[in-house]
């Protein structure tokens, strides 16, 4: 039994148990901030679990109880109910379809009484990583060859597509993590390469106006005919090549990337990725934007990016050191919308300053980049790329 013990415990790497607490911890803490009133009884509050940050303590605890069982667990049984647990993720996806609760316009819950509800979405990224390993481990897996590699994008896109379908186009795009890890394991360069192309080409429309962009395209295009001309005489579909690229990424550019936006994306999805590259969006533009005033209603309307001037605002006033534990203004005066989910970083950065988000950021790096280095040194393929996985897993949900 001794032995036992011994064996699990020197097949946990303590480092990741330790930094993924503190990580929790903060941003149970941060809820706290966000929620706490002054004269409130928060211990009598806590014990009702009616507060946010109860269930987030109440969710951690479970976990661990689930995480313990997966240490003393045979990594075999993992591998054995890969495919069943990914089938049980997808079928939990349809449910929502039929059963799910609508928030906020986005039919991706199951209601499970008490106050708690379940993302199918979520949990089935930890399926579709087992599925994905599995498949890549098995010995009659040839990764060079194309159909091994459709079938592995394939297990990727059917929970993003259904994830999209349930208007969660950002955990569609988690999922898009996966090809990081098939990448590692064989999957042509080619692929990424068109990947971060087309989202350079995609920053490059947002930040430059659509006719000197084209221009630009244009030019790029008959330079590369000009310096590569001998090799096109030789060889002229090199030509057909390039004029069909070029007309490619000018169809991206004027026509595909503003239709993603509008019609594709959210609106505050699409705000949020114009205000990162320091543009406006405007949502009356959205097909998906339900804050569209109807006749005979009389809506009220607040800027299109106003959850993230707010956010900025707040994470502005900590300045170097923060206001201090409770002490934030905009936070806790609530200007900040949705602070216990999506904007959750505004109170950790008005509380603690500059210091307190580079602190939370580099234990945040120092978990990513451990949890690779661990990937690289797993003999099996299944726990390489679960590993490597479940890394750019929490990357993405980060960024």
């Amino acid at each position: 039994m001794n032995t036992r013990n011994n064996t699990v415990s020197q097949g946990i790497d303590w480092t990741i148990v330790t930094l993924y607490a503190i990580l929790v911890s903060i941003g149970i803490l941060c809820i706290f901030m966000v929620e706490y009133r002054t004269g409130s009884n928060w211990f009598q509050l806590f014990l009702g679990g009616k507060t946010n940050y109860s269930k987030q303590l109440m969710f951690a605890g479970v976990c661990t109880l689930i995480a313990t069982f997966i240490l003393l667990a045979d990594s075999k049984l993992f591998t054995a109910f890969a495919n069943l647990t990914y089938a049980f993720g997808i079928l939990l996806m349809l449910a929502t379809f039929v059963i799910g609760k609508d928030i906020k316009g986005s039919k991706s819950w199951i209601a499970l009484g008490g106050g708690f509800n379940l993302q199918p979405a979520e949990l089935c990224k930890i399926f579709v990583a087992l599925a994905l390993a599995k498949y890549l481990s098995m010995q009659n897996t040839d990764f060079t060859k194309a159909k091994s590699q459709l079938i592995a994008c394939g297990i990727v896109l059917v929970p993003a597509v259904l994830a999209r379908l349930q208007h969660e186009t950002g955990l569609a795009l988690v999922y898009l993590s996966f090809f990081i890890a098939m990448y590692r394991e064989g999957l042509p360069a080619s692929i990424l390469v068109i990947g971060i192309s087309f989202g350079a080409l995609v920053v490059a429309t947002l930040i430059v106006e659509p006719n000197t962009l084209a221009i630009t395209l244009t030019i790029i295009a008959a330079m590369i005919i000009y310096i590569s001309w001998r090799q096109i005489k030789r060889n002229i579909r090199l030509l057909a090549i390039i004029i069909v690229t070029w007309a490619i990424c000018v169809g991206v550019q004027r026509f595909a990337v503003p239709y993603i936006f509008n019609n594709v994306f959210e609106c505050y999805q699409s705000q949020r990725i114009y205000s990162a590259v320091g543009k406006d969006y405007d949502c009356s533009q959205n097909k998906n934007n339900k804050s569209i005033e109807q006749p005979g209603l009389k809506v009220s309307f607040k800027p299109d990016d106003y959850n993230v001037r707010q956010s900025k605002i707040a994470i502005g006033s900590g300045r170097f050191w923060g206001r201090g534990f409770l002490k934030g203004t905009q936070t806790r005066g609530k200007y900040v919308p949705e602070q216990h989910t999506d904007f959750i970083f505004t109170s950790l950065g008005e509380a603690f300053g500059f210091v307190g988000c580079f602190g939370f950021l580099g234990l945040y790096l120092f978990l990513l980049l451990r949890i690779i280095k661990i990937a690289e040194r797993q003999r099996s393929a299944f726990s390489r790329v679960y590993a490597y996985s479940v890394a750019f897993i929490i990357y993405f949900i980060k960024a």
